[in-house]
């Protein structure tokens, strides 16, 4: 069994190394549009984003916040385009995750109290806070918190990237 999902694996990537969009074709820049919001990455890292102008040949100009830029193709590492699409689909699956994961975290922390009785022995009391309310503590702080990392996650697509850059 295992030979055989091991070959379907191996099989399947040829596949899957097929499907993916190739982004060193600068012409890939001709599908935006003006005004557009995207983000150039420079050969040195410096990070430029605006609204798009106009590309050619040679370059793309964008508008940024200190006026019209425009980076020449040789400077150029990869341009996204910045979406702010599924923002609200980002949060809800952040919220679920992090609730999960406060609720995992607040029940397992949950320790019931113990000490010695008047006879000697042991005593666990009930305390204050049970294992459920500890859940629930922690699935509230984790869904506000994943529910702010999801709508905070940056939604881009890759338009232009030089072969080899990351």
């Amino acid at each position: 069994m295992r030979l055989a999902i091991l070959s379907f694996c191996v099989l399947g990537m040829p596949c899957l190394s097929s499907a993916q969009v190739p982004y060193s074709s600068w012409a890939n820049l001709s599908t935006l549009h003006a005004q557009q919001k995207i983000e150039v990455v420079q050969m040195n890292s410096k990070r430029v984003s605006g609204t798009f102008l106009d590309v050619s040949e040679t370059g793309i100009t964008l508008e940024e916040k200190a006026g019209e830029k425009t980076i020449e193709r040789p400077d150029v590492r990869s341009v996204r385009l910045m979406k702010n699409r599924h923002r609200l689909r980002n949060t809800f699956i952040g919220a679920g995750i992090g609730a999960g994961v406060g609720a995992g975290i607040g029940a397992a922390s949950y320790r019931q109290k113990c000490g010695p009785d008047s006879t000697g022995g042991v005593i666990c009391g009930q305390p204050f806070f049970s294992k459920g309310f500890d859940a629930a503590f922690g699935a509230a702080v984790g869904f506000v918190g994943g529910a702010a990392v999801g709508a905070l996650w940056p939604t881009s697509k890759i338009i232009y990237r030089v072969d080899g850059a990351s």
